[in-house]
């Protein structure tokens, strides 16, 4: 029986040190920024990104993405200051929308601080209590350690599939 989805409202978070909102055209910059970073791309397989322009793009696509129930995009920001400091995002659900990919990214200068952990338990909530899904996928490059530790701490179990598209990722799954 497939699961139908519907994301609207788009679903917003807050958590003791965050806010998880949707992209906004006024977070282009800071998009551009992040997508643009050697460090946050350093284990990440995807053509680096160039200009405001095209985070622009990205957050209309992204938001198209939201309305067609396709996939969800938040900005992480920080809950005082309202500062944009990363992503997380799930998508590529499955034909029966059963499963979806968990990713996120964050700007170096808030590694290292547990704001991600921070960010994903309310998407992992969200996407088993009120998405009704039964796995979560992640991805991430074998060499990049905060990350595979990231998903250990949140009992995502790495397993023997192979990335297709990038031999060099591990895939994870948290099972409901």
């Amino acid at each position: 029986m497939m699961n139908e989805l519907n994301f609207s409202p788009f679903p917003s978070f807050t958590t003791e040190r965050l806010t998880l909102r949707q992209l906004h055209e006024s977070d282009a910059e800071a998009i551009a920024v992040l997508r643009s970073n050697d460090i946050v791309n350093q284990y990440i397989d995807r053509a680096k990104g160039k200009s405001v322009e095209e985070a622009l793009d990205f957050i209309h696509k992204m938001n198209v993405g939201f309305k067609r129930n396709q996939n969800l995009y938040w900005a992480i920001c920080l809950k005082d200051s309202a500062a944009f400091i990363g992503t997380c995002c799930m998508w590529s659900f499955s034909p029966d929308n059963s499963t979806a990919e968990m990713g996120y990214e964050l700007h170096p200068s808030y590694h290292r601080k547990g704001l991600i952990h921070e960010a994903v338990q309310p998407l992992i909530q969200y996407a088993f209590e009120k998405l009704g899904l039964q796995k979560l996928e992640a991805y991430t490059h074998r060499d990049n350690l905060g990350s595979i530790r990231l998903l250990q701490k949140n009992n995502f179990k790495q397993t023997e599939r192979v990335d297709t598209k990038n031999a060099n990722n591990i895939v994870f799954v948290l099972e409901r």
